[in-house]
């Protein structure tokens, strides 16, 4: 059995910005129960907490649990009972307004300019600089139909490739393009997984829902992970169930 589960979080764990459900959240913490965890996604900390950790049953078994934001640019664990940061990787200011100078260009040029927004669509997380289309608070509904396929967002990746090509580009979400340091990626943060909890990268699991090329779940497989691509959180719940199952036995 492996000794380390790994998760997305945006539509693996829980629909895009949403918290998790009383299922997942009982799922999750029966999971913390037989195998390590870790949770990577390129939402900021505080969506961890509103997302996940403020919805745990409980705190039993947290020193179990480690938390990546940022696709793995923030390091998070559970120690003396309380959450603490063991590094971050921002940028500086001069690289956030390239890139943030870099977006504004190609929705321009792309004219992807939503005709309405639910806040800000560019958010700088310190580590990560993270497109929305429709704004951070956007409705999942309406999310959910601006880019089904990810193809508005496949143009958007290949001009800023060219455009800030000493950046490292994504997709996530529903309508995300997230922009880390090169090199900076879930592939990077399996890495850090390894090296921080000595655990072989052949012992992890990775479930995610955007494992293809160009998707933010892909570069786990990348890092040598074996993957399970999920298509939302109902079936992310039945492999952890399978999972717990498995460890039972």
């Amino acid at each position: 059995m492996k000794k380390l589960v790994v998760f997305d979080l945006d539509g693996t764990l829980a629909e895009s910005k949403s918290a998790i459900d009383e299922e997942m959240s009982n799922l999750l913490y029966s999971l913390l129960t037989v195998a390590r965890v870790a949770i990577i996604s390129g939402g900021a900390w505080p969506q961890f907490q509103q997302q996940v950790l403020g919805k745990l049953p409980g705190v039993k078994g947290l020193e179990r649990l480690s938390i990546l934001p940022t696709c793995g640019t923030q390091f998070y664990e559970y120690n003396g009972g309380q959450w603490r940061k063991l590094y971050a990787e921002d940028f500086t200011p001069a690289e956030k307004k390239k890139i943030t100078d870099a977006l504004e260009t190609v929705v321009t040029q792309l004219g992807y300019k939503a005709p309405q927004l639910w806040g800000a669509p560019i958010e700088d997380r310190g580590s990560q600089i993270t497109f929305s289309a429709l704004g951070q608070e956007a409705p999942l509904e309406e999310k959910k139909k601006w880019d089904p396929d990810f193809a508005k967002r496949q143009k958007m990746k290949a001009l800023l490739n060219d455009m800030i090509p000493e950046f490292s580009v994504s997709l996530g979400g529903t309508t995300s393009v997230d922009i880390t340091k090169p090199g900076i990626d879930k592939a990077y943060g399996i890495r850090k997984l390894r090296d921080i909890l000595i655990i072989p990268i052949a012992e992890m699991l990775f479930a995610g829902d955007a494992i293809f090329p160009g998707g933010n779940d892909y570069p786990a497989l990348q890092a040598g992970a074996d993957c399970i691509r999920v298509r939302d959180p109902q079936e992310t719940k039945c492999v952890i169930e399978t999972i717990v199952n498995c460890y039972k036995v």
